[in-house]
């Protein structure tokens, strides 16, 4: 059967193995799929959780126009205590984060990082997406 439904996001980079290591570390995502076509280099980068991949491309300029400051990704993370602990690596590391905020359910606890290209990236803990469409699609449910 063939992919249905989402199945990527595309976001360029200018320091794209930066950024390859910054998902990496920051999210988990490893890389599934590396071609250079036409002198451009594209890699796609996977949880391995679901058929989702972010692709990146390389760009040969910094990225003029990042994700941002409310255009994100979304990544959940098993606690609380991670949201933390990835807050306080990134602004080790020097990058921009905002601080951790509990806005209850469904969105949870969640902060706000820049990736290598400025890009907004948001960690949460208890963003029961899962939840919130089960709960959508019993309130849809014929009867």
């Amino acid at each position: 059967m063939h992919d249905l439904g989402w199945t990527h996001i595309a976001l360029p980079a200018f320091d794209l193995d930066a950024s390859i290591a910054f998902y990496g570390a920051y999210a988990g995502l490893v890389p599934v799929h590396d071609r250079t076509s036409a002198g451009q280099r594209v890699v796609w980068l996977c949880d391995a959780r679901r058929p989702f991949v972010l692709v990146l491309a390389q760009s040969s300029q910094p990225v003029a126009q990042p994700l941002g400051p409310f255009a994100h990704l979304g990544i959940a993370v098993e606690s609380r205590d991670e949201v933390d602990a990835l807050v306080r690596r990134a602004r080790a590391q020097g990058r921009s984060a905002g601080d951790p905020e509990d806005l209850g359910p469904p969105i949870g606890y969640v902060a706000f990082i820049r990736d290598p290209d400025g890009h907004t990236v948001e960690f949460s803990y208890g963003q029961d997406v899962g939840l919130t469409l089960d709960n959508a699609r019993t309130m849809q449910a014929p009867r």
